[in-house]
């Protein structure tokens, strides 16, 4: 048993509603941090092979989606991975192929995209809300198949998860983000719909995967009663899926800073304008006398060469040569 095993066996484990026991804190964050290390390598293989990944996140109402997706892209270069999290359809959306302007989300070589809810409103919130037809919620489930074999058959990797979290669960977590004043945001009407309809999206996500759970894009369940355990496992999921290796790394080198031309002058702090010091208030009764114990004070990073310059002048005044840089 390993020391971090050890640990976790001397104390009680927390568990949920539903007896299952919750990830210990120390724990979650070690493997995370490996994890989103390794999601890191991933991505620089996707870019060094043009490969195109994307990932569809779908589930109850604050099923943890969100928070996930946040973990997964922390660490991750955002100019070749995006969260796509469209909003209701335009009234020239609603003309459209309803496939249409998520076509014109999907990745080009090189890129991850990560829909956080995807095509598959219409077979949810659309169809529980009577916000479409019988008619087109029926082509729908005809043509999602369609148009992710399509999808998969031009090379994009595609994978598709549904958190699924407990009522009571989801009635906490309501309740928590109702107030805190940080999330409440997050909680809208449509939202506690999902309360008093909870049998209705239960029908609705089964029929769903009757008809799009098909072998070349299959839809994985992520258990979602614990979010660092639901997090933790959709990484994994993620990373054990898609065939990547890691790629050779060509860190650059930080070069040694050139001398600085004695003949700058920095102009007077005056003639700019500055953002106030706003945080020098939280220092208030931490640090005593101001500038005596923050010798740095009144100056502004950029004049580091300027300063370095002056260092320099003086040591050779001083001492009759080139003084040597400072670190």
């Amino acid at each position: 048993m390993s020391g971090t095993n050890k640990k976790h066996a001397k104390k009680k484990l927390k568990t949920t509603k539903s007896g299952l026991v919750k990830l210990p804190k120390d724990a979650y964050e070690a493997e995370l941090k490996r994890l989103q290390a390794e999601l890191v390598e991933m991505q620089q293989w996707v870019v060094k092979t043009g490969a195109r990944v994307v990932i569809i996140m779908e589930g109850r109402d604050a099923a943890g989606k969100g928070s996930a997706i946040k973990r997964i892209t922390q660490y991750l270069n955002p100019r070749t991975c995006r969260v796509e999290a469209l909003p209701a359809p335009t009234s020239r959306e609603s003309g459209q192929w309803y496939f249409q302007r998520y076509v014109e989300k999907l990745p080009t070589a090189g890129e991850i995209v990560i829909f956080d809810r995807s095509w598959y409103n219409r077979a949810g919130v659309e169809r529980v809300m009577g916000f479409c037809t019988t008619q087109e919620y029926r082509r729908f489930l005809h043509q999602a198949p369609i148009f992710e074999r399509l999808l998969v058959e031009d090379g994009i990797m595609l994978r598709k998860y549904w958190f699924s979290v407990s009522d009571d669960e989801q009635i906490r977590r309501f309740k928590s983000r109702q107030k805190d004043p940080l999330r409440q945001w997050k909680l809208s009407p449509m939202d506690l719909q999902s309360i008093t309809r909870w049998e209705d999206y239960s029908r609705a996500k089964d029929e769903m995967f009757i008809h799009t759970d098909i072998p070349s894009a299959p839809w994985y369940t992520v258990e979602s009663e614990d979010k660092k355990r639901s997090r933790i496992n959709v990484i994994s999921h993620i990373l054990n899926t898609i065939p990547w290796e890691p790629v050779e790394k060509n860190v650059p080198k930080v070069p040694d800073r050139p001398d600085s031309a004695a003949s700058y002058q920095r102009p007077p702090r005056t003639q700019f304008r500055y953002v106030p010091d706003a945080a020098a208030a939280l220092l208030d009764g931490v640090v005593k006398d101001g500038d005596a114990n923050n010798p740095g004070a009144g100056h502004s990073s950029d004049s580091g060469a300027e300063d370095r310059a002056g260092g320099k002048k003086h040591k050779k005044a001083k001492h009759g040569k080139k003084g040597k840089k400072s670190s």
